[in-house]
């Protein structure tokens, strides 16, 4: 090899190196960018099974009292209708 040769082949090596290290350096960004967005999915999953579990409570709430006033108002509409049959 020549010394042209052997300097151009040095000069493509660091050229290599600097690529690599270019490319590390953007996969360590992405990684970064990954975990925070990562974080962000996770407090919004809990933000909605919190928002889910206080919906099931108060839904289990409306039912309990909903089902029976119901029933009460059947009741109180077929009433006159039952005492007058019999």
């Amino acid at each position: 090899m020549g010394i042209e040769t052997e300097s151009e082949a040095v000069q493509l090596l660091r050229e290599i190196r600097d690529g690599q290290r270019e490319a590390l350096a953007t996969q360590r960004e992405h990684v970064a960018a990954y975990q925070r967005q990562l974080e962000r999915s996770e407090q919004l999953q809990n933000r909605a099974e919190a928002i889910q579990k206080r919906a099931g409570g108060a839904i289990k709430a409306i039912v309990w009292i909903a089902i029976p006033l119901l029933l009460l108002l059947i009741v109180l509409l077929l009433w006159p209708h039952l005492v007058h049959r019999y």
